[in-house]
């Protein structure tokens, strides 16, 4: 592989730094080069490549947005015996503790920066606005490419209504798994059931497309001296409430960052059952990573959103 590396990166040195990590997905390991340190994750499954031009697209979407920190995507390289390799800018951090509160700022920022091109457009301000970034306006619901999250990839087909998206291109495809593993009756009876009853939830809101990190847990947020730091993004345009579901389910953020975000980002009425209803894509996207032990919180909250 360092060969490869180094060919790739048209760099004399590569050397290991010591650093590393990785989580249940790819293993990290940074490395000296000519142009100073990089963060090389590795996969060796077959579909490492898709997972990985997915990140790195995701990356260089929030990276335009001048929004909040994370870091720069250099280049993905197929390996010669299978799998492949990411490299991108190593970036030293430290979990997540002085900066939550600017993490909240920063990222209702993220979510808020397509509403904010769209509103410059129809000021009549520009055609394309961020002429330095050459970011559109894009009001449509999906992505350019496929994202993962986790392992499996991501159907973002750009569709113009949110829950036809979500119920069509989140949920549908992990019942799809569920059912091919395990043939779950009541996951499927429960869902037809849902199904109907997705729509009330939104009333008749206005949803505009926000760029999202897509998997924002505690594990995918750092911070360094500067601010805060994200990464690992699994990224869409969707709805911005989607973004603090996984927030909520496994820990990591404190008070301050949500008081910090919803400041600039507000709860609407619904909030809370929206959420578990984002919540149950995380549930059902860990039950086909991991086995059945995510069945139970996935059926438990699909009962109760059909009460």
């Amino acid at each position: 592989m360092e060969a490869i590396l180094r060919r790739e990166l048209g760099t004399s040195v590569l050397r290991p730094t010591g650093h590393s990590g990785g989580g249940c997905i790819s293993h990290g390991e940074s490395f000296h080069t000519d142009q100073g340190h990089v963060y090389v994750k590795v996969n060796s499954r077959a579909e490492a490549r898709r997972m990985f031009d997915g990140e790195m697209e995701s990356l260089t979407a929030i990276l335009q947005t001048q929004t909040v920190k994370v870091p720069k995507p250099m280049k993905v390289i197929d390996l010669p015996e299978g799998g492949a390799v990411f490299v991108m800018e190593h970036l030293e951090m430290r979990g997540l503790n002085r900066h939550a509160e600017k993490l909240g700022i920063q990222l209702a920022d993220l979510h808020l920066h397509n509403q904010k091109l769209g509103e410059k457009l129809k000021e009549g301000a520009s055609t394309i606005v961020e002429e330095q970034t050459d970011v559109q306006f894009i009001e449509k619901f999906g992505f350019h490419t496929v994202t993962c999250c986790g392992y499996l990839p991501q159907v973002n087909d750009w569709q113009q209504d949110w829950v036809t998206f979500f119920a069509r291109q989140r949920i549908q495809p992990q019942m799809d798994m569920i059912e091919k593993n395990s043939g779950d009756r009541e996951a499927r009876e429960l869902w037809a059931q849902l199904q109907l009853k997705i729509p009330s939830l939104f009333g008749d809101m206005e949803i505009v497309p926000a760029l999202l990190h897509g998997d924002l847990w505690g594990g995918n947020v750092a911070e360094d001296d500067s601010g805060p730091i994200i990464f690992d993004p699994a990224s869409f345009y969707g709805h911005s409430e989607y973004e603090l579901a996984i927030a909520g389910m496994f820990g990591g953020f404190s008070g301050s960052f949500y008081s910090a975000y919803h400041s600039k980002i507000p709860k609407v009425p619904g909030f809370e059952k929206r959420l578990k209803l984002y919540q149950l894509f995380h549930y059902m996207n860990h039950w086909n990573h991991f086995g059945g032990g995510y069945r139970g919180s996935s059926i438990n909250i699909m009962r109760n959103l059909v009460k």
